[in-house]
């Protein structure tokens, strides 16, 4: 990367030394990260309760028992001599309450790696309690990769596909719509397979379940032949690049970008296929580049135009980032930088329409500091999709952990809903049974799929039976 012309100026111009470097780390870089979970689930067994929090802290639980079976079999046992509410858990990355119960915590952890790999079909199979970043090792040492990956890499395969997370690419769709095969437990304790031919209708609604359907077990998906990646990030003024960005998405594989607030600025991110061998790869900016924009935060947040104008003297537009190297290392990292966050997924043509007006929103808040993400997704046939027949572009709005993060339902939602924004499972949406059963025409498909499978709501906690409509139990 090169060195950035103004930090000296700016440095000098700063009397406190108090004026972010900025330009130096707006470019949002990502790095491969160690297969280390990041710890965001925090589990203790205490005497008669087992404390559970998600990564960011905005779910907690204190339940009865956890689990952690070590094969399909102990699942069914489970179901078969307990009672009560079981709720499944991956890597505690959905800010919304999936998992809290008093009942029973499952988590998949001792359920983990590739079962086996099949180069004449291409197909993958993996024990669903893989995490992200495990499984894409996995897959590498045999000469595959996944076809896309969500920029986190700590959740579990399980989690991922029952909440529909999704990377980017005009013309690739979220994880689950490569899945080709599930086995899952039901609360009767049996053990079923589902496929597009086999059992069909429970395979189009278990892909994405929200594990409101069973315990989901192992997973087969579709892989490539492992490959590199080409990345390139750069800064762009937000009018510019929102004029651009659909014609950027149909040009590269991957596109992206980061609107940086109060700056007038965006990140575009590209990923190309990369048949080289040469590895180049920047150290990671990303934590520096976000404490430049909440110092720039701290201490301009009242002075929004000022902000404005300091950020616009700091940014140099001719930087570039290139990177190259195996797809899972550019696709996915980890976040050392705790969040809570809002994301909607809307109709790919209204878009763009869309973010500007959720810029709009967010710039009247002064403290809002954290890069907004802007995706593509292509659409899938999943019944609980938020891509159900519907190319979509993904809008994420971050809030940093430890500052105000309850506005971004009230505020940004209304924005969503004029957009007819299907909410992303796994992150805070203020949206009711009614809602979501106008937006997705599966739905009551779904809803019967479920009462067959679970009649008396073992996998209903009360979050779900709120989304689903259903009376909370006594």
């Amino acid at each position: 990367m090169p060195a950035l012309s103004r930090r000296k100026a700016l440095k000098t111009m700063a009397a406190a030394s108090l004026v972010p470097t900025l330009g130096a780390h707006a470019l949002p870089a990502r790095a491969a990260t160690a297969v280390a979970p990041t710890g965001s689930a925090a589990v203790a067994s205490g005497a008669t309760k087992a404390a559970w929090s998600n990564w960011s802290g905005s779910a907690k639980a204190a339940s009865a028992s956890l689990q952690t079976p070590a094969d399909a079999a102990a699942v069914q046992q489970l179901f078969r001599e307990t009672t009560g509410v079981v709720r499944c858990v991956g890597a505690g990355h959905s800010f919304t309450p999936l998992v809290p119960t008093d009942g029973t915590i499952l988590s998949l952890d001792r359920m983990a790696g590739l079962i086996g790999h099949n180069k004449s079909t291409m197909t993958a199979s993996f024990h669903a309690g893989t995490r992200l970043a495990q499984l894409s090792r996995q897959l590498d040492l045999v000469g595959m990769g996944l076809r896309n990956l969500p920029d986190i890499d700590a959740q579990s395969f399980a989690g991922a596909i029952s909440t529909a997370t999704h990377g980017t690419g005009a013309e690739l769709p979220a994880l689950h719509a490569d899945v080709q095969a599930l086995q899952i437990v039901t609360p009767r304790g049996e053990l079923l397979e589902c496929s597009a031919t086999k059992q069909p209708d429970l395979f189009a609604a278990a892909k994405v379940s929200l594990g409101s359907l069973g315990v989901l077990t192992q997973a087969t998906t579709t892989v490539l032949p492992a490959y590199g990646l080409q990345r390139k990030v750069w800064l762009k003024p937000v009018e510019e690049l929102l004029q651009i960005a659909p014609t950027l998405a149909q040009q590269h594989r991957h596109f992206e970008f980061y609107y940086l607030p109060f700056t007038g600025y965006a990140a575009a991110i590209t990923h190309d296929v990369y048949t080289g061998t040469e590895v180049v790869h920047p150290e990671a900016a990303d934590e520096e580049m976000l404490r430049d924009l909440r110092h720039l935060r701290d201490w301009l947040g009242r002075f929004p135009d000022l902000r404005r104008w300091v950020a616009k003297k700091l940014i140099d537009p001719n930087q570039t980032e290139l990177a190259q190297d195996r797809s899972w290392k550019l696709l996915s990292t980890q976040r050392p930088t705790k969040f809570n966050e809002t994301e909607c997924h809307v109709p790919r043509e209204l878009g763009i329409a869309c973010v500007r007006e959720i810029i709009q929103v967010l710039e009247r808040r002064n403290d809002v500091f954290f890069p907004m993400e802007f995706r593509f997704i292509k659409a899938d046939d999943a019944w609980l999709s938020p891509f159900y027949q519907r190319d979509s572009c993904s809008i994420a709005v971050h809030a940093a952990v430890g500052e105000p993060y309850d506005y971004l339902v009230p505020e940004i939602a209304p924005v969503f809903r004029k957009f007819q924004g299907r909410p992303h499972w796994g992150k805070l949406h203020g949206h009711t049974a009614a809602d979501l059963s106008a937006l997705y025409p599966r739905w009551k498909d779904f809803l019967a799929v479920r009462a067959q499978l679970d009649p008396t709501g073992r996998m209903l906690n009360p979050h779900l039976r709120s989304l689903f409509g259903i009376a909370q139990s006594a």
